[in-house]
C-alpha cells in the first residue's frame, strides 16, 4: 500500500527501525536508497524491518550518495545477510543512462532477491515491458511520478503498480510558506490504477549531502483535512530569526512555539501521533536536540497519519 522512499542517511535510518513494528502492521514497505558507504547501520534497520516481520526494498544501485558508482557491496550485504528471505526485496533503480540490456543483467543478477524495478528517468519503458512480458504480472513496478507519465506506466500494467509523488517542494527553509498542499495520492491512487503509493516524506526527492549553518530553522508537519476531501497539506513552522547563523536552539524553540500554539487553537487537524507528544515534550523541558532529530519526528509523524488514515 504506501511505500515511503527514503535515502539511507542516519535519521532516515532510524525512522525506519524505530516506526519498523508500526510499517509492519500497516503493511508499509520503505524503499531505502542507501547513500552512506558504510553499511552497518543499513544491516541493523534490514535486521529490525524483519524481526517485526515487515518487508523492504533496498536500491543495489544508488543514484546518489558514496554507492553511485558501485553498489556491489549493498548486493553483497543483501547476499550474506538476507539470502532467503522472503521481507527484503533487490530495488533496480533505472536511470536515464540505463539501457533494456543493463536493467535485464541487473535484474537477473538478484533474481533471488525478488527484484523491484524502480523507475526514475528510463526512457524505452516499450523495449523492457517487451523483455519482461513473460515475468510482468509476478513484478513490481514502482515509479516516480516526475519520470514516468501515464503513457510510460501503461506498458506495465499487467504487474503490480506503485506510484511515488514528491509533494515536499524544497526550499530554503526562511522561504517556507505557513501552509501548502501536499499530495491527494493516498486518496486517489487506486482511481489511477495504482496497487499503492508513496512519496519522499517531510524530506522532498532533492539530494543533498548536508545543510550547512542554519539560518533558519523549520518544522515540518503533514496534515489531512477532511474538510477538503481528506487532502494531505504540510504545516512549515519557521522560526522567527533567519538572518544569523547562530543559536540554533533558539530558532527551533521559536519554530516550536509556532507549533504549539497552532495545536491549541483546536483548528489545526494535527493528529496527536507519538511524534507530537514528543513535540510537546520539548517544548515543556525547553531542549534542543539537534537538527537531525527534529527531521526524524517530522517523518515519524507522516507516517503514523498516514496509518492512522488508512486505517
Amino acid at each position: 500500500m504506501y511505500h515511503p522512499y527514503f535515502r539511507g542517511k542516519q535519521f532516515e535510518l532510524i525512522t525506519i527501525r524505530e516506526m519498523a513494528t508500526l510499517l509492519a502492521e500497516k503493511n508499509f514497505v520503505p524503499v531505502i536508497e542507501p547513500v552512506r558507504e558504510a553499511l552497518g547501520g543499513l544491516s541493523k534497520t534490514l535486521t529490525a524491518v524483519c524481526a517485526a516481520g515487515g518487508r523492504a526494498i533496498v536500491i543495489v544501485n544508488p543514484y546518489h550518495g558514496d554507492h553511485q558508482d558501485d553498489g556491489t557491496s549493498i548486493t553483497s550485504l543483501l547476499q550474506e545477510g538476507f539470502d532467503g528471505s522472503d521481507n527484503i526485496a533487490a530495488g533496480i533503480l533505472l536511470r536515464s543512462d540505463m539501457s533494456v540490456d543493463d536493467v535485464m543483467a541487473c535484474y537477473d543478477h538478484h533474481a533471488h532477491h525478488h527484484p523491484v524495478l524502480v523507475h526514475a528517468g528510463f526512457t524505452e519503458p516499450k523495449a523492457l515491458a517487451a523483455r519482461l512480458e513473460d515475468g510482468m504480472t509476478e513484478l513490481m513496478n514502482v515509479f516516480v511520478e516526475d519520470h514516468a507519465k501515464l503513457l510510460y506506466r501503461k506498458h506495465f500494467d499487467q504487474s503490480t503498480r506503485i506510484l511515488v509523488r514528491d509533494g515536499f517542494k524544497r526550499q530554503r527553509n526562511a522561504d517556507y510558506p505557513p501552509l501548502e498542499e501536499f499530495s491527494d495520492l493516498h486518496v486517489t491512487y487506486g482511481d489511477l490504477g495504482m496497487a499503492g503509493f508513496g512519496d519522499f516524506l517531510t524530506v522532498g526527492d532533492v539530494y543533498s549531502e548536508g545543510g550547512g549553518p542554519a539560518y533558519a530553522v523549520a518544522i515540518h508537519l503533514t496534515f489531512i483535512d477532511p474538510d477538503k476531501d481528506d487532502v494531505m497539506y504540510i504545516h512549515h513552522f519557521v522560526s522567527t530569526t533567519k538572518d544569523t547563523p547562530t543559536d540554533p536552539a533558539g530558532k527551533f524553540a521559536q519554530a516550536l512555539a509556532k507549533l504549539i500554539a497552532k495545536l491549541e487553537s483546536g483548528s489545526s487537524h494535527i493528529l496527536e501521533t507519538d511524534a507530537i507528544k514528543e513535540f510537546r515534550g520539548l517544548h515543556a523541558k525547553g531542549h534542543f536536540p539537534g537538527l537531525g532529530y527534529i527531521k526524524k519526528l517530522s517523518m515519524k509523524h507522516h507516517i503514523e497519519t498516514l496509518a492512522y488514515y488508512l486505517g
